[in-house]
């Protein structure tokens, strides 16, 4: 997979890109990011990429040209890259859009600051818009972190197990199950006993008995669409 980032802060990017994960995928040639500036496609001779908003108002805008620019020297004639604008009027980011995205070839991921954006670009350049959450930030530099992260982490061989992340809380549609580690008795406090039997059978009904409840008690939305089977109901009842 192909990243490119537009950003007027491509400082922002390099702790999280070049740590982690997104380290390893790039050097296990998975994925590779590439971070840029339009500001260095601003015809204006001063580098400036905003303006007023006609008819008035507070704030500035983000002018078109630089980001179509951008967008088309990055990318080639042959392709059809899925071109994301981050805006807190976009589709919420949920683990099943992540699951769609991973499986393109190339995504480009534009940043807005100030105001918004020109509304040429978010209506005859991107194909998505998306937002982190119902709550509006700076720019959109920290969700162009989050919506790579997890694209990334769900490309094939990224993570060390590919149940890794097919076992993550939403990709099954539950909460995921609690987790315990050594020792087996910390401070009077003990692992369940079923956990250490070594009985996977009995281990794996524990899990799904646990997401189920941990999905009731903490979102119980997510079981409205759930294909919930009948020992499922039967376990939820108990």
């Amino acid at each position: 997979m192909k990243i490119d980032i537009l950003t007027l802060f491509p400082e922002m990017f390099s702790g999280v890109i070049d740590t982690s994960i997104l380290k390893k995928a790039q050097e296990k040639q998975a994925v590779e990011i590439n971070v840029t500036n339009f500001r260095d496609y601003s015809t204006n001779k001063h580098g400036k990429v905003d303006d007023y908003p006609y008819g008035g108002g507070a704030g500035m805008v983000l002018t078109p040209q630089p980001i179509f620019d951008a967008v088309e020297d990055i990318v080639q004639q042959d392709e059809n890259p899925r071109i994301i604008l981050m805006c807190p009027q976009g589709e919420t980011l949920t683990q099943k859009k992540a699951e769609e995205l991973a499986k393109e070839e190339h995504i480009i991921i534009i940043c807005g600051h100030y105001e918004g954006y020109d509304e040429r670009v978010r209506e005859n350049l991107v194909t998505d818009e998306i937002s982190i959450g119902d709550y509006v930030l700076t720019g959109g530099e920290l969700g162009a972190m989050v919506l790579t992260d997890s694209v990334v982490r769900l490309l094939p061989n990224v993570l060390g197990k590919e149940e890794s992340h097919t076992q993550d809380s939403f990709s099954t549609g539950l909460l995921e199950h609690p987790h315990y580690t050594r020792p087996p008795e910390y401070k009077g406090m003990k692992v369940p006993e079923v956990l250490l039997s070594g009985n996977h059978k009995k281990i794996e009904e524990w899990r799904k008995k646990e997401s189920l409840w941990r999905t009731k008690e903490r979102r119980p939305e997510l079981l409205e669409d759930y294909p919930l089977t009948e020992q499922e109901k039967k376990w939820l009842e108990e």
